[in-house]
């Protein structure tokens, strides 16, 4: 039996669900040998059918054809995919204890030598970290670090006025990326690391290659890295020294502060010193391998979704043009002068914060995620062995009829208060996931998105955003989704 898709904000519906994912009912399973889905090959099943880049796009289709819920296989595994949101925020729910991460990236990351934190960690191990990070992500800690982001988005400023003056293309997702790594360094590990200002040699171009890497392997039918190198494989190599260096600088650091002031240890001034001041509690369970791992994984999250975000909105509001002109007046008539702007006046932006949330409906930079079942269980009426591998898909239902108007329309007003279908749609909508793995950053990511957006849009107009050669932009996966090839051209704008 398959669960129709639980009515949008329906709290009974929703309990209806979970409870399927405990117990076994008296209606007659499914298997999953049961279940339709795309016709594979012998021994690697459907990958061969899914390019790498368009993975997210191969599966929504077959999403579209099969229905919320289908079987594929990538190489041996056969995998329960679920595009009905009700059912997947169930699932997510259920999680550490009957489900987990799909543990082949966890995997890959340790083989290429890469601490691993809290993304990757599960169980008690995950507990112990997920307290370190969300008491460091609190919102008063978010607050008060808003000074020193607001002094990373002057030079954000300050590198797009250059550009501006130029009549020079600013290559989009590069530049935003360098925001957000020096945004979360600062917040993080107290360092000011300026990849804005800095030439070419900087982390956050051994950063870029660590994602597309793991993503890569994990798709990789045959690890051929195993036997032999590639020149990319040892450029990766050199890539994942420089960081592990620099984020041993980061921790050498912070233990030399705790140790030259005390006093930091009950008061920490960022997320690297509460981390090893907890390590070093009796029987805490966390060493200086956790503390590594969080500092990638702060890195790592911090840089891509948050940038790509950013790229995606601008290139909607670009083709939006009334969407644009009211977020402009907007951020004019609230915020006008970013240097003088406080968290007041950023959290007032209502309108600015709809097209964010309409920009992650649309091009939610995680379209899917791969999870594992931990024990036998049910999903919608279909029997789920143990160690089975799920892929859930994230935007299939928020670009659904059912659930909103206009779906593929960019129409931020949806999100305002008062509108329909209001709170409903945010529980359709899932860009930071949900449940009690939800991400730990999310009110720090908003922040940093509205800050550089009412950055942008008080102080310049936006005269492009498009790809070199004015061809449609392409999603592409690597890891996260992104625009591919974006450019845009400023002009200041007339007081």
């Amino acid at each position: 039996m398959i669960l129709p898709s639980a009515p949008s904000g329906c709290l009974g519906a929703e309990l209806f669900v979970r409870a399927t994912l405990r117990t076994m009912n008296t209606a007659p399973l499914r298997r999953l040998k049961d279940l339709p889905g795309p016709r594979g090959w012998p021994l690697v099943g459907n990958a061969l059918q899914l390019r790498p880049s368009r993975i997210h796009r191969g599966v929504e289709a077959w999403a579209a054809q099969f229905g919320p819920l289908f079987r594929m296989r990538l190489g041996v595994n056969t995998q329960l995919v679920i595009a009905d949101h009700a059912l997947l925020a169930a699932v997510l729910r259920e999680r550490p204890e009957g489900f987990r991460r799909s543990p082949f990236t966890s995997r890959i990351g340790a083989e290429m030598g890469l601490p691993q934190g809290v993304f990757s960690a599960e169980g008690e191990d995950w507990r112990r970290q997920r307290r370190m990070v969300m008491a460091s992500f609190a919102p008063g800690h978010v607050r008060a670090y808003f000074p020193s982001l607001l002094r990373v988005v002057l030079r954000l400023r300050t590198r797009w006025q250059q550009a501006a003056q130029a009549g020079r293309d600013i290559p989009l997702q590069a530049d935003l990326m360098r925001y957000t790594v020096d945004a979360i360094a600062g917040l993080a590990f107290g360092r000011d690391i300026n990849t804005l200002e800095a030439g070419d040699d900087v982390i956050q171009r051994h950063l870029d290659k660590l994602l597309p890497a793991i993503f890569r392997r994990v798709l990789s039918l045959l690890p051929y890295w195993r036997w032999f190198t590639l020149p990319r494989d040892r450029e990766l190599q050199r890539s994942v020294a420089v960081v592990n260096a620099t984020i041993g600088e980061f921790v050498a650091q912070a233990r030399q502060r705790l140790h030259d002031d005390p006093a930091r240890r009950e008061q920490p001034h960022d997320l690297l010193e509460a981390m090893i001041a907890a390590a070093d509690q009796p029987g805490s369970g966390v060493d200086d391998r956790h503390v590594a791992g969080n500092v990638l994984t702060l890195l790592l999250a911090g840089e891509d979704t948050t940038a790509n975000t950013l790229a995606w909105m601008l290139h909607l509001l670009h083709h939006h043009p009334e969407a644009l002109q009211r977020a402009q007046h907007e951020v004019r008539l609230v915020a006008p002068d970013p240097a003088a702007c406080g968290l007041e006046q950023i959290e007032r932006l209502a309108y600015l914060d709809a097209c964010i949330s309409e920009t992650m409906r649309l091009k939610p930079v995680a379209p899917f995620i791969a999870l594992q079942a931990l024990r036998d269980t049910v999903v919608g009426g279909v029997a789920v062995p143990e160690g089975t591998q799920i892929w859930g898909v994230l935007r299939h239902d928020s670009v659904s009829a059912r659930h909103f108007a206009e779906p593929q329309a960019f129409v931020p007003e949806r999100w305002l208060d008062g509108a329909a279908p209001g709170a409903a749609a945010k529980r359709v909508a899932m860009p930071f996931g949900s449940g009690p793995r939800i991400c730990p950053g999310r009110y720090l990511a908003l922040l940093e998105m509205k800050l550089a957006m009412a950055m942008l849009l008080a102080g310049f107009d936006i005269d492009s955003v498009a790809t070199a050669d004015g061809a449609p932009v392409e999603e592409r996966m690597d890891f996260t989704m992104h625009p591919v090839g974006l450019r845009m051209r400023l002009r200041a704008a007339v007081p």
